[in-house]
């Protein structure tokens, strides 16, 4: 008999991303949340207590795919094309996306979930999207194989507004339907095909859970009913107490104050409500976790689980957004797809949950979610950027607990494409791709000696830091710089500016000269773009 050829061996790949989901949210990280099958990945593989994202949905979703910085990706900002290649909304053409390089390899790419790197998209006017076109390119158009989500930047969980699957608009919603728990099935029907066909895979899922709006299946809710009712002030600091209690960081940081934009929850008049928010928002990491566990027993039933790689990460920390009628709520269509009404915003003591219900948990849960650290979503102290990393690959590295080394969404296409033995492309459809900016994680996973060569940038919305060894050099929009060693004080609490200037001087003249590079521009020229783009008269964040 002639030989046969030898099998597939190289390792999966998934690629999991959580949605506004601040850093103590985990059990693994202090969280009363139940979520024992992230704990276990964990558990029996690496946790990284120092990986970085850049604060927002949409530029870290473009870091993390290219490997590039979100400017050089095509977006600095958002959605909206604001003029320049830098903040065109949608991925540019010398980027190049995980499943690009990983496809011309031979892998077979999946996605399921939110893209949300393809421009902007209003839901209340879907006649008007142009899905596919040149400034709102399709997963399928950026290197996957199979897509099956949403293009946009949130949804509806019972009742999507727009859901594509491969290159077809999915018209019809079950009434059973729920966001998290149909991606979940696509990605599982994905790697089934997958695996039948002797393909090594990389599958990318990319949750909205637990973004807004606040939905959840009631059973779920059920479990945290009464969870919250001693307020956020007695959870935040018993996530603090449990973080230290497992080693989460290297030291016990003391914990930030309070926001000062969150009350005291003494003071808090509608208590119960405030509970069921929060219940709510559990429920839904809950359910994401759950489907986690689904996930990995079906890699054990397809005899894939051992050979693949899984990495777990969020977007950005927990979202201070108050979702009010005439805000964000706006953009979203008001009735559900079999007729319902729905009450768009926060309405006090609408309890949410159900899918006539549109609601956020706002700044005092999202300073829990965010323990031990300062501030939230969109700012580039730690509490908007800071996010565990849960890596598993029991073929490719022994369990170690925990490692505290500063790392960035940047370098989860190197660390992949060292896992893989891929090549990474320096020229895909007739463009040349820029050099990829990241470094790979793979020695640091296996508990070899490794150190970041680079410093780590960022900027948002004027909100502006660079990361240097063990210090950090960071500003709010209009506010003087700060500065701050992460290593004896990573909660921001003593600020060393003016204590050493020549450092200071040289870490900003390296932030100056990156962001000059990559086309950053000022935050007072850029909103006033954005706020035309998006026909509102300001933003709350």
């Amino acid at each position: 008999m002639p030989d046969q050829p030898n099998p597939d061996t190289r390792p999966n790949v998934i690629l999991i991303l959580a949605d506004d989901m601040g850093f103590a949210d985990l059990g693994v990280t202090g969280s009363e949340i139940r979520t024992p099958n992230i704990n276990a990945l964990a558990r029996d593989g690496v946790m990284l207590s120092a990986m970085y994202n850049c604060a927002r949905c949409c530029p870290t979703r473009a870091s993390l795919l290219t490997g590039l910085y979100p400017h050089n990706a095509g977006v600095g900002h958002m959605g909206a094309n604001l003029g320049t290649p830098a903040y065109q909304g949608f991925l540019r053409n010398d980027s190049a996306t995980i499943a690009e390089h990983l496809r011309a390899s031979g892998y077979r790419t999946l996605m399921s979930g939110k893209w949300h790197v393809a421009g902007d998209f209003k839901a209340r006017n879907i006649d008007s999207w142009k899905v596919g076109d040149v400034d709102h390119p399709t997963p399928r158009q950026r290197g996957f194989d199979h897509f099956y989500g949403i293009m946009d930047g949130a949804t509806h969980f019972f009742s999507p507004h727009y859901m594509l699957e491969d290159d077809r608009r999915v018209e019809v919603v079950p009434d059973d339907f729920y966001f998290t728990d149909a991606i979940t099935d696509k990605a599982i029907g994905m790697i089934e095909g997958a695996v039948s066909d002797e393909k090594p895979f990389f599958l990318y899922l990319a949750h909205t859970a637990p973004h807004w709006p606040l939905h959840a299946h009631p059973e779920d809710i059920a479990r945290y009913d009464g969870v919250y009712d001693k307020g956020w002030d007695h959870v935040r600091t018993a996530r603090h107490e449990e973080m230290n209690g497992q080693g989460v960081f290297q030291q016990g940081w003391a914990i930030s104050p309070r926001d000062t934009g969150v009350h005291p929850w003494g003071d808090e008049a509608n208590k119960d409500w405030e509970a069921s928010k929060m219940a709510t928002y559990a429920a839904m990491v809950d359910r994401m976790d759950q489907s986690i566990g689904r996930l990995i027993a079906a890699l054990k039933q397809l005899d894939q689980f051992d050979n693949t790689l899984i990495l777990f990460l969020s977007d950005n920390g927990g979202c201070a957004e108050f979702m009010a009628e005439d805000g964000w709520a706006q953009f979203y269509p008001d009735v559900t797809h079999d007729g319902r009404k729905i009450t768009m915003g926060n309405v006090v003591d609408l309890r949410p949950g159900d899918a006539q219900t549109f609601q956020s948990y706002d700044k005092p849960w999202a300073n829990v979610s965010n323990a031990p650290f300062r501030l939230f979503k969109h700012y580039v102290h730690e509490g908007g950027i800071s996010t565990p990393l849960v890596a598993h690959w029991r073929k490719g590295f022994t369990p170690r607990g925990t490692a505290h080394a500063a790392c960035h969404v940047v370098d989860i296409l190197p660390t992949i494409l060292e896992a893989t033995g891929c090549t990474y492309q320096t020229e895909v459809g007739g463009h040349e791709i820029q050099p990829m900016q990241g470094e790979s994680l793979m020695d640091l996973l296996r508990d070899k000696e490794w150190e970041r060569v680079q410093p780590i940038f960022w900027e948002h919305e004027g909100n502006a830091a660079i990361r240097s060894g063990p210090f950090k050099l960071v500003r709010l929009h209009g506010h003087d710089w700060e500065l701050y060693d992460m290593e004896a004080d990573r909660t921001e609490l003593t600020n060393l500016i003016g204590k050493n200037a020549p450092r200071e001087k040289d870490m900003l003249a390296q932030y100056e000269a990156w962001a000059k590079e990559i086309g950053v521009m000022d935050w007072d020229v850029v909103l006033p773009r954005l706020l035309e783009a998006w026909n509102m008269e300001s933003v709350d964040g």
